[in-house]
């Protein structure tokens, strides 16, 4: 099942049940917005299906991109992880830090979930000194968990799978990190594609509880990664069980695995300019490749085997606050 939410002029939108081609869509019948279908999720499931198979049929209107706000504009809590190996030693070459050992859990930090852009939504910034990156990721959005749920339980709390661009500011990531307190300046809002799904929508692409899909990066007209998302360390459903040791997760609770990344990144790209930034730093002793200026565009996008879009694109252009 695919579901979107389009502007209505709130700041929530309207849930809408989208076709598996993206072509169609219609409002959902059983709840008015995602943060009501998640939170009521048992209750609302089977219409929202019902709804799923009728618009695969030909039934509804054509789904207006242009209209569509992130799936969940705004949630309880964004948890962000670093789940793949290859980009934590990109980014502390590309950062100057030392090789530090991994702990035996998820290394995690909560961002701000009051607002998540569009897919077309451009992307204010203060100053293109503060190193503007893109990351693209995958990430999952839960029904409530409760504090000390184990992984089996987690994995059945995964409702739906997104695609989301973590905007960082580079140049003050390190000073933050630095501090032993979490990122603020450094982290602006995400953003989502167009379009959530149902881990069941991807078929064998949903494997121990990972997106096993190429995640395509474009910036501007160079095309700059195509990563698999299955190189994750830890599973989803590992991530929301140590999101979830010391907490209750509520409904609606956006978890994303971190910036896609693979060890043969020499040969399919990265996900961010930092990491090409860390290679450069590795082979040569120093960065070249600079970060995004105002009127950069990055677009994102993951298909099926067949070719069809999953989860829509997100393409978006940074511009002067």
């Amino acid at each position: 099942m695919k579901l979107a939410t389009l502007s209505d002029g709130t700041k929530d939108g309207r849930l809408h049940v989208v076709s598996r081609d993206l072509k169609r869509s219609e409002p959902a019948k059983s709840a008015q917005t995602m943060i009501e279908a998640l939170e009521n999720w048992d209750d609302v499931e089977a219409a929202l299906r019902d709804q799923y198979a009728a618009l695969n049929s030909g039934s509804g209107q054509a789904f207006d991109t242009s209209k569509a706000m992130a799936p969940l504009p705004r949630a309880w809590q964004w948890l962000d992880a670093s789940t793949y190996m290859s980009h934590s030693t990109l980014m502390d070459a590309a950062f100057g830090f030392l090789e530090k050992e991994q702990p035996d859990f998820p290394l995690m930090y909560q961002g701000m979930s009051n607002q998540f852009y569009g897919p077309t939504d451009d992307m204010p910034m203060s100053s293109e000194e503060d190193g503007i990156d893109f990351e693209a990721e995958f990430g999952i959005l839960t029904s409530e968990v409760p504090l000390g749920a184990d992984a089996d339980t987690c994995a059945k709390s995964i409702l739906l799978v997104v695609q989301i661009n973590d905007w960082s500011l580079r140049r003050l990531a390190p000073v933050e990190m630095k501090t032993g307190f979490g990122w603020i300046r450094a982290k602006p809002a995400c953003a989502m594609a167009p379009v959530a799904v149902t881990p069941d929508e991807l078929g064998d692409h949903w494997r121990d509880q990972r997106v096993d899909l190429p995640l395509h990066v474009t910036w501007n007209d160079t095309k700059w990664g195509a990563a698999s998302g299955y190189e994750m360390g830890y599973g989803f459903h590992e991530i929301a069980a140590n999101a979830a040791y010391s907490r209750d997760l509520p409904a609606g609770t956006v978890i994303g695995g971190g910036t896609v990344s693979n060890a043969n990144y020499r040969e399919v790209g990265s996900s961010c300019i930092a990491e090409q930034r860390g290679i450069e730093t590795l082979d040569t002793g120093s960065a070249k490749t600079p970060f995004m200026s105002f009127g950069d565009r990055v677009k994102m996008e993951v298909f099926a085997a067949d070719g069809s879009p999953v989860f829509g694109t997100l393409n978006q252009q940074v511009v002067k606050a």
